[in-house]
C-alpha cells in the first residue's frame, strides 16, 4: 500500500512538471499554475507519508526480539498530563499466574489554574473491554479512608493499552497538593515463559523526583528478572537484573526504585516463568496491595 501511494505521487510530480513546462513554453499562465499545485501536493503527500511511517518505525520497540505490544501502541497515542506535577509515583504489580493486579499512588501538586482529574496509561498483550476491567481509584487527600471508589473514564479508542482519567472529587487548583490511588485487576492477560510488564511515565516535565516499583510474583517464582528503560526518543537501555526479596515461602518481590527519573519515559521489565501457572489474586485482594 505504502509502494503504491509513493508511486501514485512520483508520477502526479512528474505530470504537474510537465504541464508546468508545457504551460510555460506555450505562455499558458493557468498550465503553470496547475503543474505547481500538482508538484506542491505531490510533495507534501510524500513528506507525510515518511513522516507516518518513521512514527510507526520508532513505536516498534523490542526487548530481547520480542514486541513490546501495549507499549507500542501507547507511543502512538502518547498524551502528556501537562496541568499536574507528579513529585513522587509508586507502582505495584502483583502477577499471581495468568492474572495481574497493578496499583498507582502519585503524589504533588496542580500548576494550573484549575485540574478536575489525572490521567494514567494502563496496557496488557490481551485486550479486556474498559467495560469488563475492574479498575477504580480514589482521591486519598479528601477520602483517606477510600470510602468513595471513583471509576475511571476512556479518553481514547479501546485497545490493549488505554488512556484513562481518574476523577478527583472535587476540583484542585493552583499550587493545591494531591494524593491518588489508582488499581486494575486484569485477567488472563500474563503468560508463561518469556513475559513482561510495562509502567509508563507520560507527565508534562522533566524529572520526577521519586519513583518506586515492586513487582510480586505468587506462586511462579520467575528464574530471572530484568528492568529495561525506554525514553521518548524509543531508546532502550538494560538497567538492571532485579533480585528477589523474599516475603513468603510462595511470594517473591522485586523492588526497583529511581531518584530524579525522567518523566517521559517507561520502564519494562522482563521476566521469564515456568508452567504450569496457578493463580489465586483476583478483584477482592485489589484492597491488599494498594
Amino acid at each position: 500500500m505504502d509502494s503504491l501511494k509513493d508511486s501514485i505521487a512520483f508520477w502526479a510530480t512528474v505530470l504537474g512538471t510537465l504541464l508546468g513546462l508545457f504551460g510555460a513554453i506555450q505562455s499558458r499562465a493557468w498550465l503553470v499554475m496547475i503543474g505547481a499545485i500538482i508538484v506542491v501536493g505531490s510533495v507534501g503527500t510524500l513528506v507525510y507519508a515518511r513522516k507516518q511511517a518513521l512514527l510507526v518505525k520508532s513505536a516498534t520497540l523490542k526487548v530481547g526480539g520480542r514486541s513490546i505490544d501495549s507499549l507500542n501502541m501507547a507511543s502512538l497515542r502518547r498524551h502528556m498530563n501537562e496541568s499536574l506535577v507528579v513529585q513522587e509515583a509508586v507502582n505495584h504489580a502483583v502477577v499471581d499466574g495468568e492474572n495481574l493486579v497493578l496499583t498507582w499512588k502519585c503524589t504533588g501538586y496542580c500548576r494550573a489554574a484549575s485540574e478536575t482529574a489525572i490521567e494514567f496509561s494502563i496496557g496488557a498483550d490481551t485486550h479486556i473491554p474498559f467495560a469488563e476491567l475492574d479498575c477504580f481509584g480514589y482521591d486519598l487527600r479528601r477520602d483517606p479512608r477510600r470510602r468513595h471508589p471513583i471509576r475511571p473514564i476512556l479518553l481514547r479508542p479501546d485497545g490493549i493499552s488505554k488512556k484513562i482519567a481518574l476523577p478527583l472529587l472535587a476540583p484542585i487548583s493552583a499550587q493545591e497538593p494531591f494524593c491518588v490511588l489508582l488499581t486494575c485487576y486484569l485477567p488472563k492477560c500474563m503468560k508463561a515463559g518469556e513475559d513482561y510488564y510495562t509502567a509508563t511515565l507520560s507527565f508534562d516535565q522533566e524529572r520526577i523526583a521519586r519513583y518506586t516499583m515492586r513487582l510480586t510474583f505468587v506462586h511462579n517464582r520467575p528464574r530471572w528478572v530484568r528492568a529495561y528503560q525506554c525514553r521518548a526518543d524509543g531508546r532502550m537501555a538494560l538497567l538492571k537484573d532485579l533480585q528477589p526479596n523474599d516475603k513468603s515461602a510462595c511470594t517473591y518481590e522485586y523492588v526497583d526504585t529511581g531518584i530524579d527519573v525522567a518523566a517521559r519515559s517507561a520502564r519494562i521489565y522482563m521476566f521469564s516463568r515456568s508452567f504450569p501457572l496457578s493463580a489465586a489474586v483476583g478483584p477482592d485482594d485489589q484492597g491488599k496491595v494498594a
